[in-house]
């Protein structure tokens, strides 16, 4: 029967992370009380682990770790079961393994197995195959454990329990019948026979059998409960802001497909952004990527910032709607209404749905993963109105959003709820993140998350404390990594065990089947990439960042690429309108430097790569003054919407408080300078995105909805291409068009 998370209380564990070039050793000296570096007293398979240990039933590895969370190969199931049974080893080794083909006198556990197959607690297949180094089955596990431990008969003359035996094996059945009559297994409506025993659960049903016989032999045996135990797992592969970067994709797949394999019930998920960033967005606006996607067999994704960064252009979502229509898998989104944008009409369905179909978008879906269902809903941070261009589509509360998609899933019996999100780890808590989604909303289990790209190395883990923890993970970016995560939950549905890993990329081989079906897009790409623009880099024009290291920011501070863009906008701008006066180029649409020597394409694209169009405002000096204000508002931190300007310049304060650093504006008229005046009427360029009102410029949202906005529809990466063809040798300087007299 269904119970709700809250109110519960348990331990957490986190599972080892096995280090991929460490083999198991033969069994090694490592004492219950020195204890083992992975396994936590308060975890779900201590007591067992422990109580194994002591026994010398069980041992761990070279390295100090017990590795709870890794299968059970049935070869060390049968030495585990030989030390439980205290079987010994017959005589006649050799004799006894002659009936398997892969299992001879030279196995390092040819003793442990002979024993037990002489036993009758383990025998091969049909095929006289052992299957040594193979995963032991749950279904398996109940037919080796009950004749070891001699179970059959200890639950005397009770109700047999009524257990789901339809899809255990006939020959399992009865055994499998034992534990449910024992209570050795609370998974009653589905034992998942076929599913693999990690090292920490095998350890759990040997110690809770022991237990079990001691207490019918009069003993003192300790009580253990599955109310902690791990009675079902889930698997996830994630994915977030590849950003289109498509060249790793066929190097993913690999990494995807021997993940898969390994795991084959495993979800792949993708937490968006998968437009803008390179020429692969640019020349085929998410279809290439979309292939490939499909290729990969992705369960589900939700939406990105970024996937709404054509909406202000003349087609408005129609690249979304069609990537939408043509993915191979649904999209999950609780926070976005798609109800007024025509692009997307007959795609959005505001419901959870159980069966939903490819190429739709949801509310929320319900996932059946091994027979338990689990509750999927998504996130798209409501700062995406100011960094990117929804149009239409608008916004709702995240956490009511979300705390309505988990009563859902729990009206419905669901208690395994995972939220796919883009509002990133940390994120500005102004608009919405992770932690803060983690810590207000009751009932989530697992966070994918993206959007702030970052490298969460391990699974981060909220609520611990509380009994009700969420486990968070999130992938970096461009599709460096493969998110992996494993959790284990009680029957309440709350996590009691996590283990989760990234996967590097740059060290896979390509899938073949995937580098084939990006060749024709690459080839496309590589012509426009290393096509030359005309224009030749007298020297590097360099993109500063805070974070790499640099003294000053594109998002703080003038730059001589800034200038350049903004003069290729004034010069455009002029050629459709001569009364413009001046431009403005917001920091955080300059993605990239431009390296010395002929200026490619591929260069401008990268700079430029978001498709924006060429816009022009009509302003007044106290409107202007108004948004010079907000882009100089958060230095000396970085700010997207600090603005890099061409036909004027500015002086602030830093020093001063926000909404009173300009201190001087001049604006340049028929060749001279002079000082913008309040009630005076301009014409200033800039890119549709913030025309509009991108990064938080209300003022410029207010002349767009007066009909002061005119969007020439010029794209910005030609029109500076076209400027720099125009220029030949390019050299911009920096001007001091932008000075805090603070630093001065």
């Amino acid at each position: 029967m269904f119970q709700s998370k809250r109110g519960r209380r348990t331990s957490l564990s986190s599972f080892a992370l096995a280090a991929a070039a460490l083999i198991a050793a033969p069994q090694m000296e490592v004492s219950a009380a020195a204890g083992y570096s992975d396994v936590e007293e308060s975890g779900t398979h201590f007591e067992a682990i422990q109580s194994l240990t002591e026994q010398e039933i069980i041992q761990g590895y070279e390295d100090g770790t017990f590795r709870q969370w890794q299968d059970v190969k049935r070869e060390r199931a049968a030495v585990m079961l030989a030390e439980a049974a205290d079987v010994s080893v017959p005589d006649n080794v050799e004799q006894i393994l002659n009936q398997y083909e892969d299992v001879d006198i030279d196995h390092m556990y040819a003793e442990e197995i002979a024993a037990v197959t002489e036993a009758g607690i383990f025998s091969g297949n049909e095929e006289g195959e052992f299957h040594p180094s193979a995963s032991i089955t749950r279904q398996q596990t109940a037919s080796v454990l009950v004749p070891a431990l001699s179970l059959r008969g200890l639950d005397g003359e009770s109700d047999e329990v009524d257990v789901n035996l339809d899809n255990v094996h006939a020959s399992h059945d009865e055994n499998v019948q034992t534990l449910a009559d024992l209570e050795l297994t609370t998974q009653l409506d589905d034992f998942r026979p076929g599913e693999s025993v990690s090292r920490g659960a095998f350890s759990t049903f040997v110690h809770r059998a022991q237990d079990l016989k001691e207490q019918e032999s009069g003993g003192s045996a300790g009580e253990d409960s599955e109310e902690g135990a791990v009675s079902s797992e889930l698997t996830i592969m994630h994915t977030n802001d590849i950003h289109a970067h498509l060249d790793v994709m066929p190097k993913l797949a690999t990494a995807v497909e021997n993940y898969r394999a390994e795991h084959p019930d495993s979800l792949l998920l993708d937490a968006g952004d998968m437009f803008s960033g390179t020429l692969y967005f640019n020349e085929f606006q998410g279809q290439a990527g979309l292939e490939l996607m499909n290729l990969m067999n992705y369960d589900m994704a939700t939406f990105g910032n970024h996937e709404f960064d054509l909406g202000s252009s003349s087609e408005g979502h129609q690249a979304l709607s069609e990537f939408v229509s043509g993915a191979a898998f649904p999209f999950v989104s609780s926070n976005l209404d798609f109800s007024q944008d025509a692009n997307m009409s007959g795609l959005f369905h505001d419901e959870m749905t159980e069966e939903p179909e490819d190429g739709q978008i949801y509310n929320s879906i319900v996932k059946e993963v091994n027979g338990e269902k689990i509750g999927v809903f998504g996130l798209t941070t409501s700062e995406t109105a100011d960094i990117s261009s929804p149009a239409d589509v608008s916004f709702e509360d995240y956490v009511e959003s979300s705390q309505e998609a988990v009563n859902e899933f729990e009206e419905a019996g669901i208690n395994k709820v995972v939220a796919l999100t883009h509002i990133g780890y940390d994120d500005n808590p102004e608009y919405d993140n992770d932690l803060q989604l983690a810590e207000q909303v009751d009932g989530i289990d697992v966070i994918v998350g993206s959007h702030t790209h970052t490298e969460l190395s391990e699974p981060d883990v909220v609520g611990e404390d509380s009994g009700e923890p969420t486990v968070i993970v999130q992938a970096s970016q461009y599709g460096e990594f493969l998110g992996t995560l494993q959790v284990g939950f009680n029957d309440s549905g709350v996590v009691t065990e996590h283990q989760g890993e990234l996967i590097e990329i740059g060290e896979q081989a390509e899938n073949e089947e995937a580098a084939a079906a990006l060749a024709p897009y690459a080839a496309q790409i590589d012509e426009v990439q290393n096509e030359e623009s005309g224009g030749v880099a007298a020297e590097a024009l360099p993109n500063p960042r805070l974070e790499n290291g640099d003294d000053t920011s594109v998002r703080n501070s003038e730059t001589k690429l800034g200038n350049l863009i903004t003069d290729a906008m004034l010069a455009k701008a002029k050629e459709y309108n001569e009364e413009t006066t001046a431009a403005l180029q917001n920091g955080g649409g300059i993605r990239t430097s431009i390296d010395q020597g002929p200026i490619t394409n591929g260069e401008i694209i990268s700079v430029l790569p978001f498709g924006n169009t060429l816009a022009t405002m009509e302003i007044t000096g106290a409107e202007l003054k108004q948004a010079l204000e907000h882009s100089v508002s958060q230095v000396p931190a970085e700010n997207g919407g600090f603005l890099h300007v061409s036909g004027m310049t500015y002086t602030y304060d830093s020093s001063n408080e926000a909404g009173n650093r300009i201190q001087t504006v001049e604006i340049k008229q028929d060749g001279d300078f002079t000082p913008v005046e309040d009630d005076r009427q301009y014409v200033v360029a800039t890119n549709a995105f913030t025309a509009k009102g991108g990064d938080g410029y209300d003022v410029f949202a207010n002349l767009y909805d007066e009909g002061r906005v005119t969007d020439l529809g010029l794209s910005d990466w030609q029109n500076l291409r076209d400027h720099v063809a125009e220029l030949g040798t390019v050299d911009p300087e920096i001007e001091e068009r932008i000075v805090d007299v603070n630093n001065n």
